[in-house]
């Protein structure tokens, strides 16, 4: 694993989230390779109310409670997978939350993941059309595109066959990352835990926020 990697997952999952922010998340497939910039995130700890640890481990959590470098993909609302890195220490249940991503690489790939076969289609010929930013703006739609049907990524480390993380192209700044309550949950609705790049695109809302350097 990267050694800067290796350090941001060492850490907090309130101090990995903004840091994961712009690593490119690759995903091997028969299909080709898929790439992805992480843009939004958010964290999730075993104090935190809005977590699947809060309760302590289960069968179904146990992979939040390893050390930091592994996933945690959980299905939800009856019909989405959302992918999680876990962080920190063994023991302490925290994990990552990759809200959204800008894809890079397999468009066509994540195309058909998404919306089936579409050669000959209007999201076909036109791969950076209307579809393009509705590819991965959110956690189901994320791993939609990737091609993540089921749990058996969950408890694994980060594997270049499968998946993995990739530096980031350019560094990312404190004033480039906003942060804002987290979406969809019923607990701890105003803790700021929720981290995206400002001003892009891929991000799956724009909601009122301040930024991380404030």
């Amino acid at each position: 694993m990267d050694k800067q990697l290796q350090t941001i997952l060492q850490k907090s999952s309130l101090q990995a989230a903004p840091l994961l922010l712009g690593w490119i998340l690759v995903r091997q497939t028969q299909a080709g390779t898929i790439k992805l910039r992480v843009v939004e995130t958010e964290a999730y700890h075993q104090d935190d109310p809005a977590s699947h640890s809060f309760r302590g481990q289960t069968a179904r959590t146990a992979p939040m409670f390893e050390a930091g470098g592994r996933l945690y993909v959980y299905f939800t609302y009856g019909m989405h997978y959302c992918l999680n890195i876990v962080t920190g220490a063994r023991g302490r249940g925290e994990a990552v939350l990759i809200r959204a991503g800008e894809p890079l690489q397999g468009l066509e790939i994540m195309q058909e993941n998404r919306f089936g076969n579409v050669t000959g289609s209007t999201y076909h010929k036109n791969v950076k059309g209307p579809s393009f930013h509705n590819l991965a703006n959110g956690p189901g739609k994320l791993t939609q595109a990737l091609g993540i049907k089921d749990t058996s990524l969950s408890g694994e480390k980060f594997d270049p066959l499968s998946i993995y993380l990739e530096p980031p192209q350019k560094p990312i700044k404190a004033q480039d990352i906003t942060t804002s309550p987290r979406i969809g949950i019923r607990r701890a609705t105003d803790a700021p835990w929720r981290f995206y790049l400002k001003d892009n695109s891929f991000v799956s809302k724009h909601p009122k926020a301040r930024h991380l350097g404030l």
